[in-house]
Parts: C-alpha cells; sequence; structure tokens
C-alpha cells in the first residue's frame, strides 16, 4: 500500500482544523483515520487524487462532519475528569490524610461557634469570596500558560473549565450557608464538615490536578512528551 507523504499529512491537519477540530489530540486521531481509508481508497482507484479520496472519506462522518466525534471525546475525557478528582479527593477521607480533614472541621467548628449566626454567615462569605479570588487569578494565570503552547489538547481544556466551572459553583453553595437561628452543635458541625469538604474540593481542582497536568496529560496521550521538545 502506498503511504501518504508528510505533506499529505500536514494537510490533513490542516483540514481537521479548518472543519473546526482544534485540540492535537483529536486531529492526531482523525488524521490516522483519514490517511488509513485514503489509501485504501488510492489503492482500489489508482485514478483517484487525494483531495478526492480525501473527501470521499470525510462524507463518510456525515453531515456534521468532526463535530460528533468531537462531542463523544469530550464526554469522554469529561467522565475520565470525574474519575481524576475522584480519586484525588477520596484520599482525604482515608487513612492518613482523614485527619487534616478532622482537624479543619475541629478548627472551623471551633472558629464559628465563637460567633453569632450573622457573624458565621460573614466568616463563611470572606471564605468562599477569597476561594473565588484565588480561583480567578489561577484561571488567568493557567489560561495564558495554555495560549502560549502550540498544541492544545483537550484534557487540557477542561481542566481549564472545570477549574471555572467551580468558580460559579460558589454561589448555590453560599445559599446554603445563610444565617440559621439553631442552638445546635450537630448542625454546626455538619455544617463546618460541609464547608471543609468543599474547601478540599476547591484544593483538589485549582491546584493539586493542575499541578499534576504534566503527568495525566502524558498519561493520557503517548504523543504528548514527544510533541513537548518540537
Amino acid at each position: 500500500m502506498n503511504k501518504l507523504t508528510e505533506e499529505q499529512i500536514q494537510e490533513l491537519y490542516t483540514f481537521t482544523h479548518d472543519h473546526f477540530v482544534y485540540h492535537f489530540d483529536l486531529q492526531t486521531e482523525l488524521v490516522d483515520h483519514l490517511a488509513n481509508g485514503i489509501e485504501v481508497l488510492l489503492l482500489q482507484h489508482p485514478n483517484l487524487s487525494f483531495n478526492e479520496a480525501l473527501q470521499m472519506e470525510f462524507k463518510k462522518f456525515g453531515v456534521f462532519g468532526f463535530q460528533e466525534v468531537v462531542e463523544e471525546r469530550r464526554k469522554a475525557l469529561n467522565k475520565k475528569y470525574l474519575k481524576i478528582i475522584f480519586n484525588f479527593y477520596k484520599a482525604y477521607f482515608t487513612i492518613p490524610k482523614i485527619m487534616l480533614t478532622v482537624i479543619l472541621t475541629i478548627l472551623l467548628y471551633t472558629t464559628l461557634s465563637s460567633f453569632t449566626p450573622n457573624y458565621q454567615h460573614s466568616i463563611i462569605m470572606v471564605l468562599y469570596l477569597s476561594f473565588f479570588a484565588i480561583a480567578f487569578i489561577r484561571l488567568i494565570k493557567y489560561n495564558t500558560i495554555l495560549k502560549k503552547k502550540k498544541h492544545k489538547w483537550m484534557l487540557e481544556e477542561i481542566l481549564l473549565t472545570q477549574m471555572g466551572l467551580f468558580s460559579l459553583f460558589q454561589l448555590p453553595i453560599h445559599i446554603l450557608n445563610m444565617p440559621v437561628e439553631i442552638e445546635s452543635s450537630y448542625f454546626l458541625g455538619l455544617m463546618s464538615f460541609f464547608n471543609v469538604s468543599i474547601i478540599i474540593l476547591f484544593y483538589v481542582m485549582v491546584f493539586q490536578i493542575p499541578s499534576k497536568a504534566e503527568d495525566l496529560l502524558e498519561k493520557t496521550y503517548p504523543e504528548y512528551k514527544m510533541t513537548k521538545t518540537l
């Protein structure tokens, strides 16, 4: 079978980009699929040109072109990201890290129990506003780093998107922390544990996972390490 030239492979990368596929990982997968299909067509029909064979292969993707493939990959990587979060997050509820969770819960409970419900609400509000500010700064920093990269990877984009969504997620959390006139240490303890759980989730999503992004990308994409040197 006649293999496509390097120039034709680059044309396929350009073709996928022109058809709204901007992530290098998905471009590579599609280019490989298109190249194999084109090589078979050219073998079966020697009179076909490269462009004619390309259009025939592209029609196989249907009316929406590559978009269904893009959406399927995004769904798969979103599931993968949730699994990554879960694996990092659950470590804080197992020995020995659970001690940190307990200490933070006791510390927050002790602090809140020293104030009236209105002041407790103010403390929580300051806490979440601080989270929002930190997440926003990290979001800008991370986005700046990604823009400088030659290749875009879908998992990296998901890391950035989820960090932004976490910032918006704080609004309903803040509503749950509205002042409640309940003189109950159990209720206050439960609210303290709830807020510490959110603090840990914040740390995992905004600090821990992004700091491990390079390792996660290398495990997800075998070609990632090679592209860093290009």
